[in-house]
């Protein structure tokens, strides 16, 4: 049998697409039980991988049992209720659903004529968050792998607006001769922002940095003169305190003096979709661009960053795309708001989500997450730990009055017992442990269990 027909009986037999949920039921039967973090089998089991390639077709069945009896055991049960680790979203059941079924479609959503389906549901859903955010009508919206690129683009729309109003045509003349972009940014900014003004060649040596206050939020008073060639770059929910900048006098000035301003988004900007948490991101509407993850707080597989822009003219004239092949309608093609032509149908899962939360239900999953975070902290603080930040969102900082030593080997230890994964961070100079609550499926008896680790860990380590 060649291997098309091979194939095409795969296809039509479906025992291999039975055979894979078979495993993914299993998977996810097993996810709360299992050691969050493989155990050191599980990672030793992964040289069974290292092979050269083959020469000869494979077996579908056995590539997949490969698959689930050693590579399923040494991932990181980051779906279960207690991973920490990072700021790393669960996946609800019904966006998973929704991924499995659009991967049997493999849609390629740069043009409407490539997907219409996923030409509606890009619209649909970018007025979806316009209105869960509060935004004006006219503010357009990127669907990205992540938040890394969502930054990238709302800079990218950023300097061709300052420089079309300098008249200097930036995709023809680029860099070289062009009128200088100021950038001001906190002193506590992501390093994904920063990875940003590297690519899109701003220069970190031009950054112009404001201090910060002890939970990470910029300083108003300490930000420079602001002008009409200044992009200001802010944050709504600070990666190790959770803190948000203080948005709407920052934007007033912004404002005021014809700057652009950028919020920084990536898990904190959800809570401007929340009844309680609302007042963290009052006045981000007064922004000129947003970024996001749905793959964060929102719980949706990962891949699913999101781009919401004031100026689509601008966005659309950055991420320019020709090409005499190309057929562009009179509804939306999704590859003039991207860098990429060709790209997965991701906005699907996203609206799914939303689709299956409606309002009621985004404010119940983030508050939720600040409602575990909170229990988090009293029960910490209980048992004696210190708590070192003011838990506003869903992040808590566990610090020593030790050296950074005895932090790792706390650290260390509640890793490896497979209670609960969380990892460290530096923050006023000296390690503390952080703690990310992400996740829809961490329960109040995951945080409790979780702080039995942290107990345990300090007393096998000695006070």
């Amino acid at each position: 049998m060649n291997m098309r027909n091979k194939m095409q009986a795969e296809r039509s037999a479906k025992e291999i697409f039975e055979q894979a949920t078979k495993y993914a039921f299993d998977y996810s039967d097993n996810v709360e039980s299992r050691s969050v973090f493989p155990s050191e089998k599980a990672i030793e089991d992964l040289r069974l991988f290292d092979e050269d390639m083959p020469k000869i077709n494979g077996d579908a069945s056995q590539i997949l049992d490969q698959l689930h009896t050693f590579g399923s055991p040494a991932s990181v049960a980051q779906t279960g209720g207690r991973y920490f680790g990072f700021v790393t979203g669960g996946a609800l059941p019904v966006a998973l659903a929704t991924k499995w079924l659009t991967d049997f479609w493999d849609q390629n959503s740069g043009l409407y004529l490539m997907s219409p389906i996923s030409s509606m549901l890009e619209r649909v859903t970018e007025r979806w968050l316009r209105g869960l955010f509060g935004l004006p009508d006219h503010v357009g919206a990127s669907f990205l792998s992540g938040t890394s690129m969502a930054i990238f683009c709302g800079l990218a729309a950023a300097r061709h607006r300052i420089y079309s109003n300098h008249g200097w045509d930036f995709n023809r003349q680029g860099h070289r001769g062009a009128p200088p972009i100021r950038i001001v940014a906190g002193s506590t900014s992501h390093g994904a922002v920063i990875k940003a003004v590297a690519l899109i060649g701003f220069g970190l040596d031009h950054i112009e940095w404001v201090p910060s206050d002890k939970q990470g939020r910029l300083i108003t008073d300490e930000l420079p003169a602001l002008d009409n060639s200044t992009i200001v770059l802010l944050q709504a929910g600070n990666v190790n305190t959770g803190s948000f900048d203080p948005i709407e006098q920052v934007c007033q000035l912004a404002n005021e003096a014809g700057a652009w301003v950028h919020i920084d988004g990536a898990f904190g900007l959800w809570a401007g979709a929340t009844s309680e948490l609302k007042h963290l991101t009052s006045g981000m509407e007064k922004a000129q661009s947003w970024s996001v993850d749905g793959h964060k707080t929102l719980n949706t597989p990962y891949d699913n960053g999101i781009l919401l822009c004031a100026d689509q003219e601008a966005l659309v004239a950055a991420l320019q795309a020709s090409g005499s092949y190309l057929s562009y309608s009179e509804h939306r093609d999704g590859m003039l708001y991207t860098p990429e032509m060709s790209r997965r149908a991701r906005v699907i899962e996203l609206w799914a989500t939303l689709k299956y939360l409606g309002t009621q239900g985004v404010d119940e999953l983030v508050f939720g997450l600040h409602q575990r975070a909170m229990q988090f902290a009293d029960e910490l603080t209980d048992q004696g730990f210190l708590v070192i930040n003011d838990v506003v969102f869903n992040q808590v900082l566990v610090g020593f009055n030790r050296d950074d030593r005895y932090t790792l080997d706390i650290v260390e230890h509640i890793q490896t017992s497979g209670e609960c994964w969380v990892g460290t961070s530096i923050w006023d100079d000296a390690k503390v442990i952080r703690i990310s609550v992400c996740s829809w499926a961490t329960t109040e008896e995951d945080v409790s269990r979780s702080v039995r680790a942290f107990v345990a860990a300090r007393t096998a380590i000695g006070n």
